[in-house]
């Protein structure tokens, strides 16, 4: 497994199935900026894939998420297919998601229940304020780019302003 983050304002996704999981799916799309989701309750006639970059199957049985599988390898695109490794082509991370800070947790679908509890520790110590730190330290790298700082400078300015206002302790 490689870690990697998919803007889906730019790749064409699509979620099958009718359920909790589904619905999951689709709010995290929307959630990453999404502002376009084929949503299917039930496998999909093939050519409802064409255009179809990334696929999320859940919540349908292990013949229909086959089904699935097979037409979007056929379109081309990428699947997981919720709670079935082996039939994905890659793994949803758990999220915590803080405006434009996301964190993940990933254990290569060994242990969702280990994912799940890194979850919740890292939503009690990296609270909503988060967003707003994200925010103020964007802020902050545009100025000190403004004023001409190079990599090493924006590295260390940004290490002291984390350790002067304590975020991390």
């Amino acid at each position: 497994m490689i870690p990697i983050m998919l803007d889906p304002a730019r790749v064409s996704a699509a979620v099958v199935g009718d359920g909790p999981a589904a619905s999951r799916r689709v709010q995290q799309l929307k959630d990453g900026g999404a502002t376009e989701i084929a949503v299917f309750r039930t496998v999909p006639p093939a050519r409802a894939l064409k255009d179809i970059q990334v696929v999320y199957v859940a919540d349908l049985d292990r013949a229909a998420s086959e089904q699935v599988v097979d037409m979007a390898h056929q379109a081309g695109a990428l699947v997981n297919v919720e709670d079935v490794i082996d039939l994905c082509d890659f793994h949803v991370p758990g999220t915590v998601r803080r405006g434009d800070l996301l964190l993940t947790i990933a254990t290569g679908g060994k242990s969702p229940g280990l994912a799940r509890a890194l979850r919740r520790y890292f939503e009690a110590e990296f609270g909503p304020e988060w967003a707003g730190r994200l925010d103020e330290l964007a802020a902050r790298r545009r100025q000190w780019i403004d004023e001409g700082a190079d990599l090493p400078t924006l590295a260390r300015r940004t290490d002291e302003l984390i350790e002067r206002n304590g975020w991390l302790k």
